[in-house]
């Protein structure tokens, strides 16, 4: 080859590498766009999903040169995220100078307060609305109240049992609202008076309001007598609800005498039964009352109680407890600085902390995959990953084989279901269920509370039959599809096809949560 022939390559090549630089340099700056959306929306910065098709995509598209492009692109998106992770540095950083600093005392005031989000909610109230202040949770024996009252550097408080009332006598000024329901939520400091608010009954008009169900001219029953029926009554006064009852267990409407009020219209529950970690309790059955329209809970630990679960068995509308615990500490933010927030920033909070807290179910067939994509999804979310058959023997000290063939099936369901019971209460996990978990009805409550639930698909010609007593050959296994096909489709969230890679099915799973 000449020499101007190489120099007529090179120049070829000096001109294509232009132009890669070019469209680099153009996709870093549009980095720039991605990393400021990320930082704004509390976003991670690797985005797995995006990155396993962007690199199958190049894979496919590059012949025998697959293995030179994967790596160039793989490099290419490490130097974007690096990028990305110093320009949010910087922005963070930037923010932080622009961000109001407010000193003082901050917080949840109660006596036991395990598993609440208040700390969390607030810090993202905060950050929407570009003021720093530390948020705390201030559990506090009765004896102490009044020492902590009369502290100068209290600035804004929240108040919860068993303090809502106990605090109005150390209050110079009571609100209007907490006048109207004899309780306070939200105390603020003004000028060194405190002052009392009552911010649930706009949490739960807004609650109302976002779940659309209606409840004008309605007979409404609140279940419970603690200081959130009171603010949940003013409340349905302001939306204008017919007749409210609240069902106490003592006093003229009690659960002894609820056929009573078999008209109902609308049950709203105010009391802990069914709150974590005694999940699945229900106050009463829904079933009792025909004319209902509507099932409201502000529970919100799990995020559907069994009263919730009922309800849609019975294909009500219903809602749960999580707006409303965001939309009250949006309105004692206000109060706290003087500044409003939109509902989109409400909506952002509801929808990051029921994301973080749903448990990701996998389920399918014996030897589907749910053990081995669950260790990878684990790896790239983060989120803890238990394996309900390996908890199981863990706890028998025989593996799940040896459990069926000693004691039978019916023993192994037995365990199988209590310690679904058990962990499925649980927020945020990874839980692989064993192939037959499906087959009791009774257990899909439990795995539905607080969880997405993916069916794992795999032709059964790639299913193993080892050790597995259940499904010792492929004749076995095309008759336990054929039963178990129809459950799976239908208590599933999501359908997974899992004939390929496990990269491929964990980036599918990505994409839903």
């Amino acid at each position: 080859m000449d020499e101007i022939l190489i120099k007529e390559i090179r120049d070829k090549i000096d001109s294509i590498d232009d132009l890669i630089l070019k469209s680099f340099l153009e996709r870093m700056k549009l980095s720039e766009q991605i990393a400021k959306h990320k930082a704004e929306n509390h976003m991670p910065i690797e985005d797995t999903s995006r990155e396993f098709e962007i690199i199958e995509d190049v894979s496919a598209r590059s012949g025998n040169f697959a293995q030179y492009t994967t790596a160039f692109f793989r490099t290419m998106l490490e130097l974007s995220k690096d990028y990305q992770e110093n320009w949010i540095r910087d922005y963070i950083e930037d923010q932080r100078l622009k961000i109001v600093q407010m000193p003082g005392v901050y917080g949840l005031l109660g006596y036991k307060l395990s598993h609440s989000y208040s700390e969390q909610i607030h810090k993202m109230l905060g950050l929407g609305g570009k003021i720093a202040y530390d948020y705390r949770i201030l559990e506090m024996l009765p004896e102490e109240l009044e020492a902590f009252l009369k502290r100068p550097d209290i600035q804004g408080i929240n108040v919860t049992i068993p303090y809502k009332t106990a605090v109005l006598t150390f209050c110079k000024k009571i609100s209007n609202e907490v006048l109207r329901c004899g309780a306070a939520n939200t105390i603020v400091n003004k000028k060194g008076k405190l002052y009392a608010y009552n911010t649930d009954i706009e949490g739960f008009k807004y609650m109302v309001k976002v779940s659309g169900i209606n409840v004008a001219g309605k007979k409404v029953l609140i279940l419970g007598s603690g200081g959130a029926s009171k603010a949940i009554k003013c409340a349905l006064e302001d939306l204008h609800a017919g007749e409210i009852i609240i069902i106490s267990r003592d006093g003229p409407h009690s659960y002894d005498n609820l056929d009573l009020h078999a008209n109902a219209n609308i049950i709203v529950n105010t009391t802990p039964v069914g709150m974590y970690p005694n999940n699945l309790e229900k106050p009463i059955s829904l079933r009792n009352f025909p004319l209902l329209s509507g099932v409201l809970d502000i529970i919100y630990n799990p995020e559907l109680t069994g009263l919730l679960l009922e309800a849609e068995s019975l294909n009500l509308p219903y809602a749960g407890g999580l707006h409303m615990l965001v939309a009250q500490a949006r309105a004692s933010f206000e109060l706290f600085f003087d500044k409003k927030l939109p509902d989109s920033a409400v909506e952002k909070i509801v929808n990051q902390l029921r994301n973080e807290n749903q448990n990701i179910i996998l389920t399918g067939m014996p030897g589907c995959g749910k053990s081995t994509i669950g260790k990878a999804l684990s790896a790239v979310t983060g989120r803890e990953f238990i394996d309900i058959d390996k908890e199981i023997e863990k706890e028998e000290h025989k593996s799940c084989a040896e459990i069926i063939t000693k004691f039978g099936e019916e023993h192994f369901r037995d365990l199988e279901t209590a310690k679904i019971f058990e962990l499925c209460k649980l927020s945020g996990k990874i839980i692989a269920l064993g192939g037959g978990a499906v087959l009791r009805k009774e257990n899909y409550p439990a795995l539905h509370q607080n969880g997405k639930i993916f069916f794992i698909r795999r032709d059964v010609e790639l299913l193993p039959t080892d050790d597995r007593p259940l499904s010792k050959s492929p004749e076995t296994l095309k008759e336990m599809q054929k039963i178990r096909l129809p459950i799976y489709n239908e208590l599933s969230d999501f359908q997974i096809e899992n004939n390929t890679t496990v990269e491929d099915a964990v980036k599918q799973i990505l994409k839903y949560i």
